[in-house]
């Protein structure tokens, strides 16, 4: 006796998570976080160090694509490498800021 065929229509793992949300506020809502916005304007290397360190990656990559994309994609927020390029190279304290207001709103929501 034979089993049947299973026709694997998607590979186990691949693919955005499950669950999709968005950005909590927008690229340039800086002024929902008054805090983040100051220490995004005034000590840009202090907030990187602070969301590298939220996320527990190094330092030195709080300021790059790969952490926007890996925060975007760890909480299935939709959005692309491009985008995430062009926010990151474009508007780099805005991206950063946005990044910190999402972690401070998912640690206040036990989403983090």
């Amino acid at each position: 006796m034979q089993a049947p065929s299973v026709v694997v229509v998607t590979q186990p793992g691949c693919g955005p998570p499950a669950q999709t949300s968005n950005w909590h506020t927008g690229l340039c809502d800086c002024f929902t976080d008054c805090e983040v916005c100051l220490c995004g304007t005034f000590c840009l290397t202090c907030l990187a160090c602070q969301v590298a360190g939220d996320m527990n990656e190094c330092c030195l990559c709080g300021t790059s694509v790969a952490m926007r994309t890996l925060y975007r994609t760890r909480y299935g927020i939709p959005g692309s490498l491009c985008d995430d390029c062009l926010v990151t190279n474009c508007c780099l304290p805005c991206s950063l800021c946005q990044i910190k207001r999402d972690i401070r709103r998912r640690i206040a929501t036990r989403t983090f």
